[in-house]
């Protein structure tokens, strides 16, 4: 029997290429596969909105998405990205229809109870809301930018095509984005973490 394999380690593009092909007919190796992509595609949900409430409900309609559309990977590039892409055009077509509806309360405060109790999970976990916090006091257009860009990766072109706008665009809200984000950073902004900081970890999810 074959090991598993982690999407972000010790596989190749042609190792997930095999886990894509055997959850397309194993409901187990499928549900096995959505369950490892789940905070990875919460994560980046919640970069790219700007309310916790938002994020469960969007991720379920991207891990469908992705399940549904999981026969077309080809194995050009590795699994997660791929699902990436997906992700983010789920939750580009969700913010639209979320605006018009009515809004909802609050979704109480993170119960740190729940939690891993490694100091590491911890840090990364505390890491990440701080970036969020950062995006959240960016205008949504340079925050999907910035987003696609440093998280995702994705080239100008790229992101010119996903947001139908122009390169040039693309390039003003990648600029005007970044020096929001060092604006935020400085002192007397109310923050202790240094922007450089918040950009690093945006960059390595």
């Amino acid at each position: 029997m074959l090991a598993a394999q982690s999407l972000e380690t010790g596989s190749s593009a042609e190792d997930d290429l095999e886990r894509a092909r055997r959850a397309c007919s194993d409901r187990r190796e499928a549900e096995r596969l959505l369950r490892e992509l789940l905070p990875r595609v919460r994560n980046l949900v919640r970069y790219l909105v700007r309310e916790d409430s938002d994020v469960d409900d969007i991720a379920q309609e991207a891990l469908l998405a992705v399940l549904k559309g999981l026969h077309t990977y080809r194995g050009e590039g590795r699994l997660r990205s791929w699902a990436d892409r997906i992700v983010a055009r789920v939750t580009f077509a969700e913010l639209p229809r979320r605006r018009r509806a009515p809004s909802r309360p609050p979704r109480e405060a993170v119960d740190f109870g729940l939690l891993p109790s490694s100091s590491t999970q911890v840090d990364e976990y505390l890491a990440r809301r701080r970036v969020v916090e950062l995006l959240d006091r960016v205008p949504d257009a340079q925050r999907h930018a910035l987003v696609l860009h440093h998280v995702l990766g994705r080239t100008v072109p790229e992101i010119a095509e996903e947001l139908q706008v122009s390169a040039e665009t693309v390039r003003s809200r990648l600029r005007l984005g970044k020096k929001r984000l060092e604006a935020l950073g400085q002192p007397g902004d109310g923050k202790e973490t240094e922007h450089a900081d918040g950009r690093a970890e945006a960059r390595g999810r």
